[in-house]
């Protein structure tokens, strides 16, 4: 996803005059925008290998479950059935993801690695996981922690930590 004409690379907002009057108090405008400058830092750091944010949220969920059935993938990460079959038929045409049909559900998918997507999770996981300092913008570390408390807090994710 590429930045919006006539705003920086970065993300941030421009004071251009242009009045935005309550839309900065509205969470999803600010999520939004959030969103955007996450993607850009993304794709700043794997642009060259062609992985886009949700295909690497895909392949560490696989990662860590082998075996799981690709609807249920679809299920946690909240990606759309029709989105999800394309995701992967990518990933499989990719040479990182192997489809399986199980014994025991003849219309269900299994997904695990290859070991070229083995490779490609365990090469670039810390550079996903690691918070950029370009991504984090003004947050200190502790702001930053507590705003991911507080969205897992929002979407019904927070753990005994974040209670």
């Amino acid at each position: 996803m590429a930045a919006p004409r006539g705003r920086p690379s970065e993300g941030a907002l421009v004071d251009d005059g242009v009045d935005l009057g309550r839309l900065p108090e509205t969470l999803g405008f600010l999520l939004r925008i959030a969103q955007i400058r996450e993607y850009e830092v993304f794709f700043g750091k794997f642009g060259d290998i062609g992985l886009k944010p949700g295909e690497f949220s895909v392949l560490w969920v696989i990662h860590l479950n082998p075996g799981i059935r690709q609807g249920v993938v679809a299920r946690r990460l909240s990606i759309k059935r029709a989105h999800m079959t394309k995701l992967v038929r990518n990933l499989h045409a990719r040479g990182v993801v192997e489809r399986t049909v199980p014994d025991d559900d003849r219309r269900g998918l299994a997904l695990t690695l290859t070991p070229a997507g083995a490779k490609l999770v365990k090469v670039n996981a810390s550079a996903f996981f690691d918070p950029a300092p370009e991504a984090t913008g003004k947050l200190s570390r502790s702001e930053q922690a507590e705003l991911i408390s507080l969205l897992r807090k929002h979407i019904g994710l927070e753990t005994e930590e974040d209670q």
